[in-house]
């Protein structure tokens, strides 16, 4: 019996043909589903209280919070009553203050995870972009060694093929690239 998925990539409907889409977005969707299973439940609490500070929603409440509290403050003489934090509002100041210091601390805590999954899809993507280049490279090979091979195609030497069906070496590719950017950079 075949598998499904060999079964699915070779049918004629467009609609059934793809297996190989269907698995793209498997194996992402299971890089982001590791990413949170890996997460410790403080990471899990910052991700939560980002994703409601994040909304507008919170700015609005956070602005009629704000309105209220000063409010409050300006009109509590005319009815009366003491103000917890008179003009010009020191009480409030602290907590804004205080506020933002957290958010940003949160902020960053919850910049840091996303850049830890942005770096592992990179990774990803380098992984399949070096082997999409060395499948290429054996493409081209095997159609050289069928030129060759062949009685019906004249032969001749194409240097450029055979350049080409030589897979590149990461580590090379890598020192180039550490050499050229030092020859940009100023300092």
């Amino acid at each position: 019996m075949k598998a499904p998925n060999l079964d699915r990539a070779r049918s004629s409907d467009p609609k059934t043909n793809l297996g190989h889409v269907e698995e793209t977005v498997r194996s992402i969707d299971e890089l982001r589903a590791d990413h949170q299973r890996e997460a410790t439940p403080l990471q899990k609490s910052v991700d939560r209280l980002m994703a409601l500070f994040g909304r507008p929603a919170f700015a609005v409440v956070l602005s009629v919070l704000i309105v209220a509290w000063i409010a409050a403050n300006l009109l509590a003489p005319r009815l009366g009553f003491t103000p917890l934090d008179p003009p010009p509002f020191l009480w409030l100041q602290g907590v804004s203050s205080l506020t933002s210091l957290y958010l940003v601390v949160l902020v960053l805590a919850s910049q840091q995870r996303e850049d830890e999954l942005e770096h592992r899809r990179e990774l990803l993507g380098l992984e399949l972009a070096i082997l999409s280049e060395q499948k290429t490279a054996k493409v081209i090979a095997l159609l050289e060694e069928f030129r060759r091979d062949s009685p019906q195609i004249p032969d001749r030497v194409d240097d450029e093929a055979d350049h080409m069906a030589v897979p590149s070496d990461p580590d090379a590719v890598l020192t180039n690239i550490k050499d050229t950017a030092g020859k940009l950079d100023p300092q």
